[in-house]
């Protein structure tokens, strides 16, 4: 329920100040924990969509370069679609980051500031430890999102420079070029994959841990 209403309330961010937008959510109970643990849930989801996208533009990469007779055009315009389709993935994780990213820094100033408001030292005491390990455990995943998101570019790079090749050499002998590329995008996405996994994971912990502080 809490996600589907921070969804139907995303519009509200583009139109004005995050703070704006942030100040309506609490207003229905949704505090800036509660977003950035959908923030969190939305950029993992959107990282196992990458994941799958890149898997399937490495093996119409595959097909590509194990062509042995029939229509290469159709070949070439599939390659493209995916070149494409995993261009807009990768979009779309960095924008949900980006989106994890801003919620976190107005989370952590707000509770900062807040801490000042404590009466009691105990209490006010356990507060900034919890601050200490949520901000840690923050840092340790948003720099797992990042080397994921930055294994993203190259694999990009090279689809798109034998899309490009293929589109200007719809010959056997672009073929042969394009298989030598093989063993290198494939280690990259292999790479990738692993790295995104492990964004995943660290999100799925994340995720888990800061429910439990609730």
């Amino acid at each position: 329920m809490k996600k589907c209403l921070v969804g139907g309330l995303l519009a509200l961010s583009l139109t004005g100040c995050q703070s704006a937008y942030y100040s309506a959510m609490e207003q229905v109970g949704f505090h800036k924990r509660d977003i950035l643990v959908d923030r969190v849930d939305s950029a993992k989801e959107a990282q196992e969509e990458a994941q799958e996208q890149f898997k399937d533009a490495l093996e119409q990469y595959k097909s590509v370069v194990s062509f042995d007779g029939g229509e290469l055009e159709s070949l070439y315009n599939r390659l493209e679609a995916e070149y494409e389709d995993s261009k807009a993935a990768a979009e779309g994780v960095t924008s949900h980051i980006a989106k994890v990213e801003d919620v976190a820094e107005a989370l952590f100033e707000e509770w900062q500031e807040e801490l000042e408001q404590y009466q009691n030292r105990r209490l006010k005491s356990q507060s900034e430890r919890q601050l200490r390990d949520t901000r840690s455990r923050y840092r340790k995943l948003i720099a797992s999102m990042k080397k994921a998101e930055k294994r993203m570019e190259p694999v990009l790079t090279a689809l798109n420079d034998n899309v490009l090749f293929l589109k200007h050499n719809l010959n056997a002998r672009a073929i042969g070029a394009l298989k030598g590329e093989l063993s290198t995008i494939r280690q990259d996405v292999d790479i990738l994959i692993r790295d995104m996994q492990a964004a995943i994971n660290e999100s799925d912990k994340f995720i888990e841990t800061l429910g439990k502080n609730q």
